[in-house]
């Protein structure tokens, strides 16, 4: 019997559909900050970023950055040391506030944003070079081909990836149905559901990554609800060969 989580299954997140002042929309972005702060998910991305990158100075692509407010938490982890950062944001919707700005600026972070599909984006020869380019809870929203496709261009922007994804097990789908005890409204509650069917497990993302002599992958389960992927240039200067945190 084929259980009905041994493979990905990807499906239209509603959010997706909504136009970004839709009410439901509004109330899912809120959502989202909860789910992630319930799967620790700016713990983990901080402590990735910590644990692989030592250059004083740090310049930063995230793919899929949404409202911002994921990687404002993460900044406000990192404000101790991480005080001169160039980080560009790439969604296909600009949702980046004034205030979201001038919150990055108090911690030292300089924000640039891209409005594009990100497919679009990586086709043009001149995207530009980082230190680490990183997503959460974006790339499950893709096909594996679709994946192959990203996967390709990314290796040659940064020496490290670093991905938070949702964990495909069972735990974690039984967990959705408990957001509505937050309040999460309907469009989150289908949408995480959907999150875990879409999500990853074992080496599937390593999978997928193009092979090269010097970039490593590695990617495991944190925690019941968080699929941690990094991939890293072992020859690059400025990155730690560390293996990856447990939190």
């Amino acid at each position: 019997m084929i259980n009905d989580l041994d493979r990905r299954r990807i499906e239209p997140e509603l959010l997706d559909s909504l136009p970004p002042d839709d009410p439901r929309a509004i109330g899912s972005r809120r959502d989202l900050v909860w789910i992630n702060a319930l799967m620790f998910q700016s713990t983990i991305m901080s402590g990735l970023l910590k644990a692989n990158i030592r250059k004083s100075s740090t310049r930063i692509l995230e793919i899929g950055s949404g409202d911002g407010a994921f990687m404002l938490s993460v900044a406000r982890r990192l404000t101790r040391n991480w005080t001169d950062v160039d980080l560009i944001m790439l969604d296909q919707v600009n949702l980046i506030t004034d205030k979201r700005r001038a919150d990055f600026a108090v911690l030292g972070w300089r924000v640039q944003t891209i409005t594009d599909d990100v497919f679009d984006w990586i086709a043009n020869s001149g995207a530009g070079a980082y230190d680490v380019v990183s997503a959460n809870l974006f790339l499950h929203h893709f096909s594996d081909a679709d994946l192959k496709v990203l996967f390709a261009a990314l290796r040659h922007l940064a020496p490290i990836f670093l991905a938070t994804e949702p964990s495909r097990n069972g735990i974690a789908l039984r967990a959705c149905s408990l957001l509505r005890f937050i309040g999460a409204n309907q469009v989150t509650m289908h949408d995480a559901a959907a999150s875990v069917r879409a999500g990853f497990t074992g080496n599937e993302l390593s999978s997928l990554w193009p092979s090269g002599f010097t970039q490593q992958c590695e990617e495991r389960r944190i925690g019941p609800f968080t699929h941690a992927f990094r991939v890293i240039d072992s020859a690059a200067e400025g990155v730690l060969p560390c293996s990856m945190p447990s939190s």
